[in-house]
């Protein structure tokens, strides 16, 4: 483990410098130099200039990271570029709500999957958006000269703010690109980041949910692993060649540069490289941050969630119109329900928070002759913690079972005080544009949505917070509720629909017809969300300010610290934070028990072993198993005659690096990344080198099914495949 060795094996003086382990690490495409020699020693064959370059085209120029038109710097996704036509790969549970916007019970893309033979015939996706990196930069020293150790947090906080965005700014004047500056090392250093960004994706294909999700919750977070987990966009740009909105004129992208798809053989030992926008990980956490993470945001998030899973489960078995609208809702939920269980488990069987005390020891010893701001820092850090646990439980539950729970009164509420604005003067010349605004937001919401789901969602979470939270911290419309329907909340919700003008799209129309702002505020779903609202920003207010800002404070100067008693080695890499990362080692099979052993490589006949018909989660398509018996796998069967599906790195990777390629040591794509193993899910809190593992789909796996079991040539003839 990183964190661990990082103070440890140097001793208390700290004297003796450690070599980075070659397949840790989310590195900085600008500094890989540095990294150069032990990426060679794992098998890397081309120069870092290849990789990052702002003077030649590289492979930077093909990784894409996948945004919303709101906040296209925050990368949900990531995306490789695989023609010279602007076609995109990523997995299919990154496609998976905008294959679920496009379905229908009559066309049913997450059942029976989707495939455009022609241009003509891929889809439009407002709203999403594909980001690629033009440059970034060092921007340290210009934030720090507008910082002083005696500014308040809060005077520190617009300080960086002013000059990160005049440095954004400037950056990008009188370009199509966009800019944004990122903190790194908790604060400690800064990187501008400047991306071009595309708002014309379009969906190309995807194969059936049955092979994109195989193994379902099921399967989630672990190895040995089948499933097919891709599906295929493209970008568009005007005929200039700069990003634009969707239009007809619109041609496919001329990229600079893009990944050829390798149909070579893979081995235990070769070289993998991941490319992608990790989301986030905590390698700094103290042990006083673990146990808040353990026992209040893994713990309350599963428990929590446990209630929604379990009904949405129950009314989507029973109509397939509900599955269709809630598959992506599910999805989203179902994903970190499971990761926040299993990350427990992690943490707990790698005795994480017995390294972090460990860790913490080491570091009191070498503070206590340094300066005073690295002394008082794991003391700061303890007490903000232990201040804040009452109210983050508190906010834990308001925000998973009441914000994003049941939809309806955060999304009336949140609907109800954008039409406030309509009574303000200050928005009289945009009234249209608002209410036409809300019209559109509202028609995708009901489009989605099933009343009698949502009514079961409401009365079962109003119960399980009402039963659960401290009743301090309840919103009063649930204590009334309570008094007055005498503890049966699904009787107080069936008086909600009775009375809310929101509840369907019919009354959101009819109500839009005449907008009554004073009936709004006594409608009791805007009544209830904004109770809701109101509440969480009390809840979160209530952690004392010197105590918030002494956390923010020695957790910057404990990272600081880190950084300082590590400066003899030759690289640490930051925290992920959705920008740009790459990350390299080898493709490796693992040991995860005593008795057990798993090979680095799955194949199609796992999927046939797995099949069940009577699960869900295990449905094998027809074509798929006459494809198995007739062996007819193309030229992209192993030397055995084995379809391989899925194999294992130890790449360190994260949520936001779904999607990303894996890329050989000659720069090929040989896979898509997809997921983590469940008996390493500490990883994002500690590094655990033995067990850490990546799983990817293989290359193979993804033409196969694009070639034989789809017939679409037209998306393999575009390709560059190696073989």
């Amino acid at each position: 483990m990183k964190f661990k060795s990082l103070l440890l094996a140097l001793g208390l003086m700290l004297t003796v410098p450690r070599v980075a382990i070659a397949d840790e690490g989310m590195w900085l495409l600008s500094l890989i130099g540095k990294n150069y020699a032990d990426m060679q020693k794992a098998g890397f064959k081309l120069t870092p200039e290849e990789i990052y370059s702002i003077n030649q085209n590289c492979i930077k120029d093909a990784i894409v990271g996948l945004g919303n038109e709101g906040s296209p710097f925050w990368h949900f996704c990531t995306g490789e570029i695989i023609s010279d036509q602007g076609l995109l790969s990523t997995n299919h549970h990154c496609g998976y709500g905008k294959i679920q916007e496009h379905s229908t019970v009559a066309h049913d893309y997450l059942r029976d999957g989707f495939w455009a033979y022609s241009k003509d015939q891929e889809l439009p996706n407002p709203g999403l958006t594909a980001s690629i990196l033009v440059r970034m930069e060092d921007v340290t020293e210009q934030v720090s000269a507008a910082l002083s150790d005696d500014m308040s947090e809060d005077e520190r906080g617009r300080a960086v703010k002013e000059v990160c965005d005049r440095i954004a700014k400037k950056a990008v004047q009188g370009t199509i690109y966009d800019a944004q500056v990122k903190p790194m090392f908790n604060g400690n250093q800064y990187f501008l980041f400047v991306h071009v960004i595309y708002k014309d994706v379009r969906l190309v294909g995807a194969p059936p949910s049955s092979m994109g999700k195989f193994g379902g919750d099921t399967d989630n977070w672990s190895w040995p692993r089948h499933t097919c987990d891709f599906s295929m966009f493209r970008i568009y740009t005007a005929p200039d060649g700069n990003p634009a909105e969707y239009s007809d004129a619109n041609i496919p992208l001329k990229p600079k540069h893009y990944l050829p798809v390798s149909n070579r053989e893979i081995k235990d030992g070769d070289f993998a490289m991941v490319m992608g926008f990790p989301g986030t990980t905590d390698h700094f956490l103290t042990s006083y941050g673990l146990e808040e993470t353990m026992n209040i945001t893994n713990k309350l998030r599963y428990e929590i969630r446990t209630v929604k899973i379990n009904i949405l489960r129950e009314e989507m078995a029973a109509s397939q119109e509900t599955k269709i609208k809630y598959a992506s809702k599910y999805a989203s939920c179902s994903n970190y329900w499971k990761y926040s269980n299993e990350q427990n488990k992690a943490l707990k069987n790698l005795n994480t928070m017995g390294v972090k005390k460990e860790v913490e020891a080491e570091y009191k010893n070498w503070a206590k002759d340094k300066d005073p701001k690295y002394a008082e820092a794991l003391s700061l850090i303890k007490k903000g913690y232990a201040d804040r646990a009452t109210y983050k439980t508190a906010s834990t539950y308001l925000s998973e079972g009441l914000i994003s729970g049941p939809e309806l009164p955060w999304r009336v509420y949140r609907t109800g005080r954008n039409l406030q604005m309509l009574d303000n003067p200050r928005y009289a010349d945009r009234r249209d544009e608002i209410v036409e605004s809300l019209n559109k937001t509202m028609a995708d919401f009901y489009k989605d949505y099933n009343p009698d789901t949502e009514k079961r969602l409401m009365a079962a979470l109003f119960q399980y917070v009402y039963s659960h939270m401290e009743m301090r911290f309840m919103p009063q419309f649930l204590i009334d509720a309570d008094r007055k329907y005498k503890g049966n909340f699904e009787k107080y919700v069936d008086d909600i629909f009775k009375k809310s003008a929101f509840v369907s799209q019919e009354g959101y129309n009819k109500y839009m017809q005449k907008i009554d702002l004073k009936a709004l505020e006594k409608d009791p779903l805007f009544a209830a969300g904004k109770e809701i609202y109101e509440k969480y920003v009390e809840v979160n207010s209530m952690v004392p300010k010197e105590s918030a800002d002494g956390l923010q404070r020695g957790i910057r100067n404990f990272t600081d610290g880190i950084l300082q008693i590590n400066k003899n080695r030759k690289l640490m890499s930051p925290d992920a934070n959705s920008t740009i990362r790459l990350t390299y080692g080898n493709v490796k099979a693992y040991d995860p028990k005593d008795a057990v052993s798993y090979s680095y490589y799955t194949t199609l006949k796992g999927v046939m072993e797995k099949e069940d018909p009577t699960s869900s989660e295990f449905i094998v398509p027809e074509r798929l198993k006459n494809l198995y018996a007739a062996r007819d796998f193309g030229p992209y069967a192993n030397s055995k005659g084995e379809l391989v599906t899925c194999f294992v790195t130890n790449n360190d990777i994260t949520g936001g690096n779904s999607g990303s390629p894996v890329i050989d040591a000659e720069g090929n794509l040989i896979g898509l990344a997809f997921d983590g193993n469940s008996e390493a899910m500490s990883g994002d809190i500690d590094f655990e080198e033995n067990l850490q593992r990546c799983i990817c789909l293989d290359a193979r796996y993804m033409l196969f099914v694009i070639d034989k079991y789809a017939g679409a040539k037209n998306l393999i003839d575009e390709m560059t495949i190696v073989k």
